[in-house]
């Protein structure tokens, strides 16, 4: 057996075991099968769910909020954490703003994004951006600032202009660590998007992923309410699995690339 099957293999031996251990206790009463049911039966659900396109549809609503948001904070993410990492009188006035800003807890801005935006999609979009951008920039940053000086130097003697130090030593340099800026921006922003569609539970429209979590604990419908946990958690495994395959093309050179 590669190396690489195994890895395969153990990424999905952990939640199996997991999975069967919460089908032991559950079946066995150690745990109250009221409130956790055992995950054998949630199946049903799952299937009823996925058949009607209500899931489907909520499915969809989320990962359209994550990906807008996502790339509106990206690419001025980016941009400007290049520009922090390569020049240190921007990186010392805005690392203050920065810091500060990525601090603040980011469900706590969604008072502060509804008094602005109302209870629209512009205030889901935002929430969004909000969580995630400072995030990436701090991350592309910090790979600016890993870069050997060296290569730094040598572009600047064979006169390289200051878009050519950015696209041939910044980003190259910096792209290990806007990889992994882009892997915890996309899981983050799953998990405000879903906090932030809560907001929504009294519609009976479908409205998200996390509508449907808070409409399944408004109407007691326990099977639904870990339908929908479980929906999440393999949303994020997805988003993990996809940027596993983005980065082994766009890093081919690293040996942990994908892992």
């Amino acid at each position: 057996m590669t190396r690489r099957q195994l890895e395969v293999l153990l990424s999905f031996a952990g939640p199996i075991a997991v999975l069967a251990l919460w089908e032991l206790l559950s079946r066995t009463a150690l745990i109250d099968p009221r409130f956790w049911p055992p995950p054998s039966s949630l199946f049903d659900t799952l299937w009823e769910q996925a058949k009607s396109g209500a899931l489907w549809t909520n499915v969809r609503i989320s990962m359209t909020r994550v990906f807008v948001g996502f790339l509106i904070a990206a690419v001025p993410g980016v941009m400007l954490g290049l520009a922090m990492g390569l020049y240190w009188p921007l990186r010392v006035f805005l690392m203050p703003v920065a810091t500060a800003l990525y601090a603040i807890p980011k469900l706590a801005v969604l008072p502060l994004t509804i008094i602005v935006f109302g209870v629209t999609e512009q205030a889901k979009l935002a929430i969004v951006v909000v969580s995630i951008f400072f995030l990436i920039v701090l991350n592309t940053m910090a790979g600016v600032q890993a870069i050997d000086p060296v290569y730094l130097d040598v572009a600047r003697n064979m006169g390289a202009n200051r878009w050519r130090m950015f696209t041939s030593v910044a980003l190259p340099g910096a792209l290990p660590a806007i990889m992994t800026g882009f892997r915890l921006s996309l899981g983050f922003a799953l998990l405000v998007i879903v906090g932030a569609e809560f907001l929504d539970g009294n519609k009976r429209e479908p409205n998200g992923i996390g509508w449907y979590i808070i409409r399944s604990w408004q109407l007691f419908q326990i099977d639904d309410l870990f339908v929908g946990l479980l929906v999440v958690g393999l949303l994020a495994w997805i988003l993990n699995a996809v940027l596993d395959l983005v980065e082994r093309q766009v890093l081919p050179w690293r040996p942990n690339a994908g892992q």
